[in-house]
């Protein structure tokens, strides 16, 4: 029988009081409340003339990427498992909420959001819809898929399936390779 440890996310927090900035792990870091995160998904999903969903979703898919790929890199955490396992972690840590990488391969996979910040923030504010809000995890989840399977950016689509802003107990993502 196999044993596994599980590695701990480290989330080494500082704040520069000359700056007035935070800084996890070396990167800048905005702390925020799940009403405020609300309010720029709601000004992404009104900005289509822009696309602002999926420029919202690009955006966190490029910040998550660098932040990720560093740690893994200064930690040496090379498998699958271990990435996924710091992701999740990390996920919680940033105030997003709780994800579950389900199925992870090179070619698609399936995650779930079993507690989100945006989702409870919007029914708060507004009450349930019945279009998903989940751009800022798109992003998460497709910065996350390209650095499983050493890929590019872009390189995964994120669809949000079912959605806890909808009604559902989970949001849940289908992730396919472009």
């Amino acid at each position: 029988m196999s044993n596994f440890k599980n590695l701990e996310y480290i989330l080494d927090h500082h704040f520069d009081s000359k700056s007035c900035r935070h800084y996890v792990n070396g990167f800048v870091n905005v702390l925020h409340c799940h009403h405020y995160a609300t309010l720029y998904a709601q000004l992404a999903d009104d900005a289509g003339m822009l696309d602002g969903k999926l420029l919202l979703a690009e955006s966190c898919e490029d910040v998550f990427y660098d932040v990720l790929k560093k740690y893994y890199i200064e930690n040496g955490i090379c498998s699958i498992r271990d990435k996924i396992n710091i992701a999740e972690q990390y996920y919680s840590a940033t105030g997003l909420g709780k994800i579950h990488f389900q199925k992870a391969g090179p070619e698609s996979g399936y995650t779930e959001l079993t507690h989100s910040h945006v989702d409870e923030g919007w029914i708060k504010k507004w009450g349930t819809r019945d279009k998903p809000v989940n751009f800022m995890t798109q992003g998460f989840i497709s910065a996350v898929f390209s650095l499983l399977f050493d890929t590019p950016r872009r390189s995964f689509e994120v669809f949000e399936e079912e959605s806890i802003v909808s009604g559902a107990t989970k949001s849940s993502f289908k992730i396919v390779r472009k």
